[in-house]
């Protein structure tokens, strides 16, 4: 068959284009777990005003009562999808936000739940 294509159907990525920024440094995270705490089923939101007008950054993290690797990955990439559906909207810019993986209930949660845990966990630091 020589000469003939076969057309390649183009997807689009698996994970989502989040325009937030993700924190790094352990500082970030320590000066969030000092400041509010929303907690809600699905996880615990962590905020902190930086006094700033810079964009509003956000930090995940599960530990290992979570689970092992596998389980604490899909709980981190749940709890990213969640922010990038509501903080653009929902968020304050220069603040700082951290969710916080719970065991059993981050990563089997449904997901329409988990987002209305997060607009709740916002609302309750922001009203």
């Amino acid at each position: 068959m020589a000469g003939h294509t076969v057309p390649v159907a183009r997807t689009p990525p698996a994970v989502s284009v989040c325009p937030l920024e993700v924190l790094k440094k352990r500082s970030d995270f320590l000066a969030a777990a000092r400041a509010k705490r929303a907690g809600q089923p699905g996880f615990l939101l962590q905020a902190r005003d930086r006094g700033d007008q810079a964009p509003m950054r956000i930090g995940y993290t599960c530990s290992k009562k979570i689970g092992n690797a596998v389980t604490r990955n899909r709980a981190k990439r749940r709890l990213r999808e969640v922010a990038a559906h509501v903080l653009p909207q929902k968020g304050l810019t220069g603040w700082d936000y951290v969710l916080v993986g719970r065991p059993e209930t981050t990563v089997t949660r449904e997901f329409a739940l988990l987002k209305a845990d997060l607009i709740r966990a916002l609302e309750k630091l922001h009203p």
